[in-house]
């Protein structure tokens, strides 16, 4: 059996117990070395077979799981966050289909759900956002264009943007033509739950200066909306004088 497993977003304390118990009866770990906290690899027995996914190609890959599965091992493969964002999983899942190896998913704790734990901050305030956009700037690999920052700016909504920490002087152009106002709140999340977390709150306009001033580059969510302002109105929810199934007036 192979497990693909998130590893939640950082601290090792944050990943599933479905997550960890995998981990601890794993044969084999193919594990994210680039993201992947290494303190989550002491819960694995001693014997296991713990390999680094950042030195490999998807080829070697999925022989590694190949072969462990000829020798009826248990495999897990182990992502950041939850595998099903930006965990090239899909790909890997299609060629265990073709091979006819079965595999199931753990999912973990998102870095944007740590980011937003770290702010003390919810994405989702009534009158000012219900919308959170999860998206990335084009880089190296691209985005399709119904889905640039500038398109997708234009709604106002909370957005978390993934993978775009070096690009900070770009992304706050394509942000600003899209529609947000220069002064709209915004926040660089370094390594959410981490040790060395770091939270540096600016403006749109004040993103690249701001990273720089810090030195990031990377493993850093940008959070923009006026979520992180003062201003909202209160839910519903607890409302007196609103009826819920299970509050009556």
């Amino acid at each position: 059996m192979v497990d693909f497993v998130g590893a939640g977003c950082g601290a090792a304390d944050l990943i599933t117990l479905r997550g960890k118990n995998l981990i601890e009866n794993a044969d084999v770990i193919i594990y994210a070395g680039s993201l992947v906290n290494p303190e989550l690899l002491q819960y694995a027995k001693p014997e296991c077979q713990i390999h680094d996914s950042s030195k490999m190609t998807l080829d070697e890959v999925i022989d590694t799981i190949r072969i462990a599965e000829k020798s009826g091992k248990n495999t897990v493969r182990l992502h950041t966050g939850d595998p099903s964002l930006y965990g090239a999983v899909r790909e890997q899942m299609d060629r265990l289909n073709a091979l006819g190896i079965e595999y199931k998913v753990c999912a973990g704790v998102s870095s944007f759900c740590g980011a937003a734990a770290a702010l003390k901050a919810e994405y989702t305030l009534p009158d000012v956002s219900q919308t959170v956009i999860i998206t990335r700037m084009a880089g190296r690999t691209s985005v399709p264009e119904r889905e640039s920052i500038r398109s997708l700016a234009a709604h106002g909504s909370t957005m978390v943007i993934f993978l775009s920490a070096s690009m900070l002087e770009k992304l706050s152009d394509e942000l600003i033509n899209g529609g947000y106002s220069p002064d709209t709140p915004a926040a660089i999340v370094y390594k959410a739950s981490w040790k060395d977390e770091k939270i540096l709150r600016c403006k749109v306009s004040e993103l690249a200066e701001t990273a720089k001033k810090f030195n990031i580059y990377k493993t850093a969510l940008i959070t923009v909306g006026n979520f992180l302002g003062d201003n909202y109105s209160l839910s519903k929810l607890y409302d007196p004088t609103f009826e819920t199934e299970f509050r009556k007036l």
